[in-house]
């Protein structure tokens, strides 16, 4: 077995991205991300993460140098002491077939890599960029399509990481959830109804959906939430207000002014609910590629209307409006649109990537009717074994 590091070299650059397509050939559930978005997070020029860190991958031929193994490893300044007892790491893009040693061969390579750059631990499988794409190793949900931007994994992956070393570092759960009013009026608490009027009869309380010809209004709303909200919890950090319009211009496309929420007291925003069409049931059909070919093929789907599915991307309330109501209020602002409307497109959603940790946000999520349908975990490797080991904290 030998371990190549990628580089620049296209040839090792391609055998990184078809791997994958290889391992699931014919898998009913996994969906091949974009060509681009994988190739995308390990340059320099579309990765702004790389203005603090730095990032290398390898894959791992065989005797007889077909590929079955691939990794990266990656740091980020901004996030490697945050809410840390140690400098940390990242690993992630792991595919591997089933076995322990190629694993381990390409898990010692991030190890040794990040070790010389004075890491002491290393999570994984993380991506090297936002939290919301390619974080957790899914080990629940597996007769389940992924969500665009999260990895479908082999069940045997979980062993290959735990008889590693890697611990269970926290959970992520993606809740399902009908949108009918018919279905949702079943299931949905009493108290989330009640709460929500309440919030709605008091004055100073407003709640909009985004509009695209504001977006860069809605772009500083949504960083002056999150880096409220968010950013001490989230090994990210704070964002920038360039950061948030690029992120706001990359949504653009498949936003829909109906699906995304604001809530605002005296004009200040105070909460957001962010949702998407799940791009992954228009992705699936372009086999990877963006091309002039796979952009007809999603716009012919898109156009059809084919989609059924909402992605609950991410939801946040400042802490000065946390525990009052404002929480429903913002949930059911998108939920009410739906429920007037016969035609609304889409019939469900998964709220994506709610931490095990995050005990207030899990109790929102089964209130609102949700049920878990997929589990993801996020692993920490100490590479001193001897140190004690302990969990995301609760927040």
């Amino acid at each position: 077995m030998q371990l190549i590091e990628v580089g620049q070299n296209p040839k090792h650059c391609r055998e990184f991205l078809m791997l994958p397509v290889r391992l699931y050939k014919n898998h009913p559930y996994w969906i091949r991300p974009l060509d681009k978005d994988i190739e995308d997070t390990f340059n320099a020029a579309t990765n702004n993460h790389f203005e603090d860190g730095e990032c290398t991958r390898w894959i791992a031929t065989d005797d007889n140098g077909q590929t079955v193994g691939r990794i990266a490893a990656f740091i980020d300044q901004k996030t490697v002491h945050k809410n840390n007892d140690q400098p940390t790491g990242g690993t992630g893009f792991f595919e591997c077939i089933d076995d322990q040693k190629v694993a381990s061969a390409l898990f010692d390579q991030a190890k040794s890599w990040l070790q010389a750059r004075g890491m002491a631990a290393m999570d994984g499988p993380i991506n090297f960029g936002e939290r919301d794409r390619r974080w957790g190793l899914l080990v629940g949900g597996y007769d389940q399509e992924p969500l665009y931007g999260m990895d479908y994994h082999f069940e045997y992956y979980k062993p290959l990481f735990e008889n590693y070393g890697f611990q269970e570092y926290f959970k992520q759960y993606t809740y399902w959830m009908p949108i009918p009013g018919d279905e949702v009026k079943k299931i949905i608490s009493a108290s989330v109804l009640e709460r929500s009027a309440r919030i709605q009869r008091m004055p100073g309380y407003d709640f909009r959906h985004v509009e695209k010809k504001n977006l860069a209004k809605y772009a500083e709303d949504f960083r002056s939430v999150y880096n409220l909200a968010w950013a001490n919890h989230l090994s990210t950090g704070e964002i920038s207000e360039e950061h948030s319009l690029a992120l706001m211009k990359r949504m653009k496309p498949i936003l829909e002014e109906d699906l995304m929420w604001f809530g605002y007291f005296e004009d200040r925003p105070i909460a957001f609910f962010i949702v998407l069409p799940d791009l992954n049931q228009l992705i699936k059909h372009v086999n990877g590629k963006l091309n002039w070919l796979g952009m007809a093929k999603m716009l012919y789907y898109k156009l059809r209307k084919t989609n059924q599915k909402a992605f609950g991307v991410i939801f946040g309330v400042i802490p000065e409006f946390q525990g009052r109501g404002v929480e429903s209020a913002v949930a059911l602002a998108f939920g009410n649109v739906a429920w007037q409307n016969p035609d609304f497109q889409y019939k469900t959603i998964e709220f994506n990537w709610v931490g095990d940790f995050n005990i207030k946000m899990n109790r929102f999520s089964k209130m609102l009717g949700g049920v878990v349908s997929k589990t993801h975990a996020t692993y920490r490797y100490l590479f001193d074994q001897t140190q004690e080991f302990k969990r995301h904290p609760n927040i």
